[in-house]
């Protein structure tokens, strides 16, 4: 399987910033992804860098002198193309020799480019950066939906079916690209943002007889809708972008979904694999009857609302059910939590600065043996409590993070779970009947 994306590069004077960000795989500017293609450390080596009608070393002067000899300095300024593949299905070499034919195939030997095949991540993928203007020519390449799916995703479908790989199949997304992180949780059976969509819309159309009534059904949900554009769209609430009706799926389109109003048997509704999950008590350490409080007792709220505990309620609010996908990882911090006892920030924090004074102190120790005693196997017994130590450091951060988001979650379902009510007994009222006592 091989995912691809594409992205326009605009700006210049962004470089250098970016290049400082190691975090970033994306570019804003025709250096930043030049410099990261070539970047050495990612590649690990040489054979896995390639160019086209240009050097790596002075890839980028050779562009602009392009662009200057044609006076087309302006606009986009070149293109960055991502092809990942699945983590153990190609070898750096293969993925190399598929990013030069596809490269060479799209381009037809007419855009100056550079390919770097990076090795840092647990599945290989390779970039491909070419300029926007045409050193044969001085025509301008044009990207849009269209030629990605007949060229680009075409062509690296063809290749990977060539060397036996596999291919994203989006027969049921109506031919719909996917960020690589949702195709790979749908792939894995878990839920992602836009099950909880999903969801809605089906159960918004069970309570419907008309369109209208469908309508009301999302906004009640507090679902922000727009049908005056060429594409219908919709957005959940907390969300700060609007969804495609038609990225959702085949059965999710506006005429789709009216279809399904006036057919109601034709058709199930949406679901989708959940991850495994074991219901069951999630003690406080040593001891388990003790009253939760602190962030345990958020975390165990928060597990409780996602349905992971006994006794969950009759339907979880959007604002938490959009975070199903993260439940595995809530869990794992629970569970942290719990095992450590901690229950403020302020031990957290504590607890936090214990490691980091734990690895710097290893580190010092283990570049003292690099130097003394290279050989040495307490070297590897270091490396592996580092390993240990920054992972627990790590998960600290993020618990600090995320219990500001699972705080804010919480807040948003009493929320909803309120108004919720007050629209039932609301509802509830105006079906009692008056009933006149006077005789």
């Amino acid at each position: 399987m091989a995912y691809t994306s594409v992205i326009p590069v605009r700006r210049l004077d962004r470089a250098v910033k970016y290049v400082m960000n190691k975090e970033k795989t994306t570019a804003v500017s025709l250096q930043d992804a030049l410099d990261y293609a070539a970047n050495r450390d990612k590649t690990e080596q040489s054979c896995f860098e390639s160019s086209y009608a240009c050097t790596l070393e002075t890839a980028f002067t050779d562009m602009r002198q392009t662009k200057e000899r044609w006076h087309k300095s302006g606009g986009v300024q070149g293109y960055h193309l991502v092809q990942s593949f699945a983590a153990g299905e190609v070898s750096p070499e293969l993925a190399h020799q598929i990013a030069k034919e596809l490269a060479d195939r799209v381009l037809g030997g007419r855009y100056e480019y550079v390919i770097g095949t990076h090795l840092n991540t647990g599945h290989i993928h390779s970039h491909i950066v070419w300029n926007s203007v045409s050193c044969v020519d001085g025509k301008k390449y044009r990207s849009n939906y269209k030629s990605y799916v007949t060229e680009i995703r075409a062509v690296s479908d063809e290749l990977c079916r060539k060397y036996k790989l596999s291919v994203i199949d989006t027969e049921n997304s109506n031919h719909v690209a996917k960020p690589y992180a949702e195709w790979l949780a749908e792939k894995n059976g878990q839920p992602t943002w836009r099950t909880a969509i999903r969801q809605d819309v089906d159960e918004a159309i069970q309570q419907s007889l008309t369109w209208r009534q469908f309508l009301t059904a999302l906004e009640r949900k507090g679902y922000e809708i727009n049908l005056t554009r060429k594409y219908p769209v919709l957005r959940p609430p907390g969300k700060e972008r609007f969804v495609r009706f038609k990225t959702l799926g085949k059965r999710y389109t506006p005429e789709a979904i009216q279809t399904r109003i006036l057919y109601p048997r034709s058709y199930r509704p949406y679901v989708e694999n959940p991850p495994a999950v074991q219901h069951g008590r999630l003690h406080s350490g040593k001891n388990p009857r003790r009253k939760l409080t602190g962030l345990r007792a958020l975390y165990y709220r928060y597990l409780y609302e996602l349905g992971a505990l006994p006794r969950k309620p009759r339907r979880p609010s959007y604002a938490v059910r959009q975070d199903t996908y993260k439940l595995d990882q809530r869990i794992r911090q629970m569970e942290f939590l719990s095992k450590k006892n901690i229950d403020t920030l302020t031990q957290l924090e504590a607890y936090r600065q214990a490691k980091l004074g734990e690895i710097v102190q290893r580190t010092a120790e283990r570049k003292s043996l690099y130097k003394t005693n290279p050989d040495s196997p307490r070297i590897q017994q270091i490396t592996a409590a580092l390993k240990q130590l920054r992972q627990e450091e790590r998960l600290c951060r993020k618990i600090a993070e995320h219990s500001l988001e699972v705080q804010q979650h919480l807040t948003e379902a009493r929320r909803d779970r309120a108004e919720q009510q007050k629209q039932e007994q609301e509802r509830a009222r105006d079906r009692r009947p008056n009933i006149d006592l006077t005789l």
